[in-house]
């Protein structure tokens, strides 16, 4: 695991579709989290839990170890806290344990300004020394933050992070980190194995209440520096193991705030109740790719790649497989969190994301993959132009785009095999890089560095046969790289923007992989029990419940009283 918050994510499309367990059920019931009291889901006493379903686990743990890859939900969002928040939904930075931040006009450094008067909920002070303890040990326990060569305390409210070279995407990275408490994590003998079952943090939410398997409550820290804004009593999990069985708690009013993928959500959510159900899903999350492995043959050829998206209909895809809820990609490769970045001269200028059967067929007839007997195309040794698509069991969404590339491709002559075995096997070719094909989303970030890294940078691409934890279609250009390190190498916002449009025309003319939709940011949520928000009218956050625009949702939802 890395820093960026774009790499080692487990694929997007992941929707598994098993029961749920049958204590959730019996929770969701009886509308009881298992302590004496609990508020049902009906309640508007003005003391009710703000509920959320976890569709991906069917128990939980009590592990409140931010460190751990199995810390419990709400570890990140609701204990711990970041320097500041960006949030990609309107593309604005808001301070939060840190009041003001610096860049060195070099950039090899950032100084963050802390907030005074923040305590840690044992009372206990925040200060300068929790912040270098919390990247020291960071960069022990996982590794990562390879540019990053000393943390200084400057001062108990200023804190001087200084890096082996010039590296303007550090702010992000770095910003968004969480901190934990030195004078508590300092005294934990494996702070890599520890669980931390009674968590000390800075987050409005740090209590453990009423902790079992599958469903828990965090309730209020009692020396949160912003009490006027723990507004809501508390936050209960529940877990469950598929995305069916939470839905349908959720489309039964049983829980306020989902993060999961729900089909023709307009009919079965809202339209049961459209003043209280509402949905959001802007287009700001990852790029959504479909990549061709570029170490095999006929796959390293820009040509054959760019021919094979223009048979792609990806209006069919945005409308079918993604039921409206994203649109058509442009081949600048970058998702709508990064309009502002976008360079529209590069985005008009270039034919080879839209649809056009025709047009295929002869980019396809140019670049000498003919068609031969039956109408099947080959390559230019003569073998059959054939490959296959891969993509996890469990992604139904992903398994219907899949199919409609293939249904697509073989309008122009290309025979296309869809295999969708158990996620980890398809992940484990992709790392491997045994793969044809595979539908797969792409690193995201606060700038358009992390992306074009991820897609293009020769520092990233692994050979065949060693693990590869991003650029799984093993791409490189040197252009790209000499481009990508000068963007990182400012700090000044025009030259970076003027980078930014040259690594679109690369991306354009390379086609390292083929863009086909942004990824949804997928929530939904009833204010029957709870207001205040993020909507597309005000999008101060996100609507997920699992990044780090989640610290601003459950600072301004406020309780219904009934």
């Amino acid at each position: 695991m890395t820093p960026s918050p774009a790499r080692g994510r487990a694929p997007r499309g992941l929707r598994p579709a098993l029961l749920a367990g049958a204590a959730a059920t019996a929770l969701l019931l009886t509308g009881c989290s298992g302590g004496a009291g609990a508020a049902g889901a009906g309640d508007t006493s003005g003391n009710q839990l703000l509920t959320i379903p976890r569709e991906d686990m069917g128990t939980f743990t009590r592990n409140f170890n931010p460190f751990s890859p199995k810390a419990a939900p709400m570890t990140k969002e609701a204990v711990y806290e970041p320097l500041m928040v960006h949030n990609p939904a309107d593309g604005r930075d808001t301070p939060w344990l840190a009041t003001a931040w610096t860049q060195a006009p070099d950039g090899r450094s950032v100084t963050f300004t802390l907030r005074e008067g923040v305590k840690w909920s044992d009372g206990k002070p925040f200060a300068a020394e929790d912040v270098v303890y919390t990247f020291e040990l960071q960069k022990k326990l996982l590794g990562g933050f390879d540019y990053l060569r000393e943390v200084t305390a400057d001062s108990p409210q200023e804190v001087t992070f200084h890096f082996t070279k010039p590296f303007s995407p550090s702010l992000y990275e770095i910003g968004g980190h969480y901190i934990v408490p030195k004078h508590i994590w300092s005294k934990i003998a494996d702070p890599a194995k520890d669980t931390n079952a009674t968590p000390v943090g800075t987050g409005p939410y740090t209590q453990v209440g009423h902790f079992q398997s599958q469903s828990y409550e965090l309730r209020k820290n009692p020396s949160y520096w912003q009490p006027a804004k723990q507004r809501i009593a508390g936050i209960r999990l529940l877990a469950f193991s598929g995305n069916d069985s939470a839905n349908l708690a959720f489309t039964n009013g049983e829980v306020d705030w989902t993060q999961a993928f729900i089909p023709d959500i307009q009919k079965s959510f809202v339209a049961k109740n459209p003043k209280t159900n509402h949905y959001w899903f802007p287009t700001t999350g990852a790029m959504i790719n479909w990549q061709l492995n570029t170490a095999k043959a006929p796959f390293d050829d820009p040509a054959l790649r760019k021919a094979l998206s223009r048979a792609v209909d990806r209006a069919k895809i945005a409308k079918v497989a993604m039921n409206g809820y994203s649109v058509p990609a442009d081949c600048t490769g970058l998702s709508n969190a990064y309009d502002t970045w976008r360079d529209k001269n590069v985005a008009a200028a270039c034919d080879w994301t839209t649809y056009d059967t025709e047009a295929a067929a002869q980019a396809l007839d140019d670049a000498g993959y003919k068609l031969g007997a039956g109408g099947k195309r080959t390559q230019k040794n003569g073998k059959p132009l054939a490959l296959d698509i891969s993509v996890g069991s469990a992604s139904s969404d992903w398994i219907s785009v899949a199919n409609i590339i293939k249904q697509n491709l073989a309008e122009v002559g290309v025979t296309a095999t869809v295999k969708s075995p158990d996620w980890s096997a398809v992940v484990s070719s992709y790392e491997t890089g045994t793969f044809d094909s595979g539908i797969v989303w792409s690193n995201n970030g606060a700038t358009p560095y992390e992306f074009y890294r991820g897609a293009m940078a020769t520092t990233q691409v692994k050979p065949v046969g060693q693990k590869a934890t991003e650029n799984y279609h093993r791409f490189g250009d040197p252009k790209a790289d000499r481009l990508i390190d000068a963007f990182a190498a400012t700090t000044d916002p025009k030259t970076q923007r003027a980078g930014a449009s040259e690594l679109q025309k690369l991306f354009a003319a390379d086609a390292p992989v083929v863009p086909l939709f942004p990824g949804p940011e997928w929530g939904a949520y009833t204010d029957a029990r709870f207001t205040g928000w993020p909507t597309k009218d005000d999008p101060y956050a996100t609507l997920s419940n699992r990044s780090v625009t989640t610290i601003l949702v459950l600072t301004s939802l406020q309780p219904v009283k009934g």
